[in-house]
Order: structure tokens, then sequence, then C-alpha cells
């Protein structure tokens, strides 16, 4: 398996980043087309997972801190990973684990300080989906329990922390996790 830059002028590859999108989630089951654009536009960080000519996993970033254009490269403080995917039947291989400590380098090479995404439990995968987060956040986030699988455990055990949680985020019952992680010059968590 090789971790690389995602060859945006591959339209093979653009037709399997489609397909996986529409995989690994719902929400782009419609015009995963349209999202593959917008991933791969040039501010953005884009790594891909590949055996052969075989695409098993996306990584992106989205510059949203501090962000600002150097020497024809976004540069941001802040960094949001958006999304990670990787085909199904490969998942529990260590693939995710790889892309995102490739990101995280390539993040912090462009002035990362840190990573940060949004882990929506949409589905009542977590704890979480039936607290009332508004009465007492904070208790809920550290008494969270993982009812199905939702990928917040997978980000942890790549020393990514819960930082906060928006309520009802997604509809009533449905939260939003956030979560960072320090990298770049601070060096925490690396």
């Amino acid at each position: 398996m090789e971790i690389a830059a995602f060859p945006a002028d591959k339209p093979d590859l653009r037709r399997q980043l489609a397909g996986l999108l529409a995989a690994c989630f719902a929400c782009y089951r419609e015009d995963p087309a349209a999202e593959v654009e917008s991933l791969l536009q040039s501010e953005r960080l884009a790594l891909c997972a590949l055996e052969g000519d075989t695409l098993l996993g996306f990584i992106g970033a989205i510059p949203q801190y501090g962000a600002e254009e150097q020497d024809g490269l976004s540069r941001a403080t802040g960094w949001e990973l958006h999304p990670l995917a990787v085909l199904p039947q490969r998942q529990g291989q260590g693939i995710g684990g790889a892309l995102t400590a490739a990101l995280e380098r390539v993040a912090a090479g462009r002035g990362a300080s840190m990573l940060y995404l949004g882990c929506d439990d949409e589905d009542g995968r977590t704890s979480l989906s039936a607290a009332d987060l508004f009465a007492d956040p904070w208790e809920a986030v550290r008494n969270i329990r993982n009812l199905g699988r939702h990928p917040y455990t997978f980000y942890e055990k790549q020393g990514y922390r819960i930082v906060g949680v928006l309520p009802d985020a997604n509809g009533p019952g449905k939260p939003d996790i956030l979560m960072a992680k320090p990298v770049g010059r601070r060096g925490a968590g690396n």
C-alpha cells in the first residue's frame, strides 16, 4: 500500500473516489461527483491510499483558522479533517491510521498547530444521542460509550480528544462530536 497525494488528473481514481464516498457516507449517495470536485479544490489537502490502481482510502483537510496562501500553497494553523473514508471491506487493517498520520505530517508542514473534526452521531451509535447535552454536556462526554462502531473511538486511538459537542446539530438526539489533536509546532500528541 502506498500513501500519496491524490492524483486529481486521473479520471479513474476520481470515479473510484466517488464510489468510495457513496459507500461510506449516506449524504454523498445522490451526487458523490460534486463532493469529489469540492474535496480536490487546490487549497485543500487530499491524500489517498493506493494498492496498484485501486483506491483503498482517502483523507482530506480544509484550511480553516489562520488561513493564507504562501508560495502558491495554502497554509493554516487549524485544518478541518474532512473526510476520512476507507473501503468497507478494508477497514480495520491500518489504512485509516496510516492516512491520518500522513495527513498530520502534511498539515504540520503547512503550518498546522492542530487538526480538528466533527464526528456526527446521526444514528444513535453513542450514548450522547440519548443524553440531555444542554443540561450538562461535559458530564455526558466524560461518560460517553460507543454503542455501535461509531468512529470517535478510532480517532481517540489516533490521539484525538473530544473537545466539544454540538447538541442536536443534525436534529433532535443527533449531536456532532468535536475532536482535535495538536500537531506541528507544539508537537504534543505526535
